[in-house]
């Protein structure tokens, strides 16, 4: 009797069809976690860029900068109050949008990437409401 090593042709097929299961699975997982990891940052970004505008409202007597802040350094006096203004962590992805630019308020809104993360605007006008857009407005 002739003793053969190795693998079948069905054994080679069903490891390999394991691995691209596999492999597959893994790719799906990444991809949502990098979605979910930028919304964080989206959201993050929106939130400095919020307490930088209050606390130069404060510092100002009762304005925000006008015309919009949406480049550069944002500073009162001689008080750096935020050093760049956020860029979107995707390439290529919508900008932060500002619907609403005077001296006596704003709404930045970012278009978020994952539908489970959680927006509180329908649009990138501060319509408060669950939908794919995280949004800042002015607290006076």
């Amino acid at each position: 009797m002739m003793n053969k090593k190795g693998f079948t042709l069905f054994e080679l097929l069903v490891v390999i069809s394991i691995v691209g299961v596999l492999v597959g699975l893994v790719t799906i997982s990444f991809s949502s976690a990098q979605k979910r990891a930028r919304d964080a940052r989206r959201r993050d970004d929106l939130q400095a860029l919020q307490k930088a505008l209050e606390q130069y409202y404060a510092l100002s007597g009762g304005t925000y900068p006008d015309p919009c802040y949406t480049s550069g350094a944002l500073t009162y006096g001689g008080t750096t109050l935020m050093t760049n203004f956020p860029s979107d962590p995707k390439p290529g992805w919508d900008a932060y949008s500002n619907s609403n630019c005077n001296s006596n308020g704003y709404c930045y809104c970012a278009h978020l990437e994952s539908t489970t993360t959680g927006g509180n605007s329908t649009n990138n006008a501060c319509n408060w409401g669950s939908g794919a857009y995280f949004c800042i407005t002015n607290r006076q």
